[in-house]
């Protein structure tokens, strides 16, 4: 089964067969499926077959259960995140779906990264959203047991044969400017007033304005060479507010400006040799590189309100490999 968008009685018929499926849709149509071995989130913009759009009728569906030797889906509270990592089988990775602005979306971006096991076993997925024109809330699903959850991750951990592996890798666009001072941020959080900039303890809110920043670029983090992106949400008198956390004792710098999304993407895409499992983009791309109607090469899955690759990234392609040994 290929993982592309479907029409919910293609969807319905998976789930009586007893696939075992990641299911990304509007709620008013996901609301609708029978029980099954899946998991689901809310969003209604995509990247197709074709062409990114924006669509409350049809299901981005993939399937894991041809690679699946043995499942089990589990919801996890703010005060279980660290038990992701544990619970889980030795071959294995997991498929996490966690709605956003939440304790259990706080609580995992902070904690996770500073668990030692994280980096053990692949841990991928994204976080839902609704239409940014409605007064909509986001909600995952689990499908097994019909909940439909807003305060809490929902995971599927996926144990592979002996002769599979599973991999993940991102596909960042953006990359440090050259002339950004060095951001140091005082506290670990969403949000910051002060901050250093090169050394200097500054109201961040207001040197972005007294400087003319863009904020629709991220700041970079380089994390052992994996330049790790942090997305502005709001800039307010004297705070300014994240999509991801900041860290403390981490160094970041101004994202340089992008030209055109789709042909640094594409550009990206070409070196990637095989089609992934998995895939999902950053509603940040989709607004601001207005990837509306346009096609980015090989690749397909739901445009999210944050990605998962280990860790939660911002204004990042992240992809899921299942391959032989």
């Amino acid at each position: 089964m290929e993982g592309k968008l479907y029409k919910i009685d293609e969807v319905i018929s998976f789930i009586k067969e007893g696939k075992l499926l990641s299911l990304a849709g509007d709620e008013k149509i996901l609301s609708q499926l029978p029980k099954g071995n899946w998991i689901g989130g809310t969003i209604p913009y995509f990247m197709g077959d074709e062409k990114a759009m924006f669509s409350q009728d049809l299901i981005f569906a993939n399937e894991f259960d041809s690679a699946a030797k043995d499942f089990k889906i589990k919801t996890y509270g703010p005060d279980e995140v660290n038990n992701i990592v544990t619970d889980t089988y030795e071959n294995v990775f997991s498929f996490i779906i966690i709605p956003p602005f939440t304790k259990v979306h706080e609580n995992y971006a902070l904690q996770i990264p500073e668990n030692e096991n994280v980096f053990n076993t692949p841990i991928v997925g994204w976080v839902a959203g609704f239409d940014l024109n409605s007064q909509d809330t986001a909600k995952v699903f689990n499908g097994q047991t019909g909940e439909v959850i807003t305060d809490k991750a929902v995971v599927i951990h996926v144990e592979l044969p002996e002769h599979k592996t599973a991999y993940l890798e991102i596909v960042n666009i953006f990359e440090q400017s050259e002339n950004s001072p060095e951001i140091e941020f005082l506290e670990s959080g969403f949000s910051c007033k002060e901050c250093l900039i090169n050394g200097e303890k500054t109201n961040f809110a207001q040197y972005l304005r007294d400087n003319n920043i863009d904020i629709k670029l991220p700041i970079i983090s380089d994390y052992a060479g994996a330049q790790i992106n942090v997305s502005f949400r709001s800039v307010e008198d004297d705070t300014v507010n994240f999509y991801a956390p900041v860290f403390k004792d981490r160094i970041y710098k101004f994202a340089k400006p992008i030209n055109n999304y789709v042909s640094s993407f594409n550009f990206q895409i070409k070196q990637i040799e095989n089609q992934p499992k998995f895939s999902c983009n950053c509603i940040l791309n989709y607004l601001y590189g207005e990837l509306e109607g346009k096609k980015i090469d090989k690749i397909s899955g739901p445009i999210t309100f944050g990605e998962i690759a280990y860790l939660l990234l911002n204004q990042t392609l992240t992809l899921l490999y299942i391959e032989d040994k």
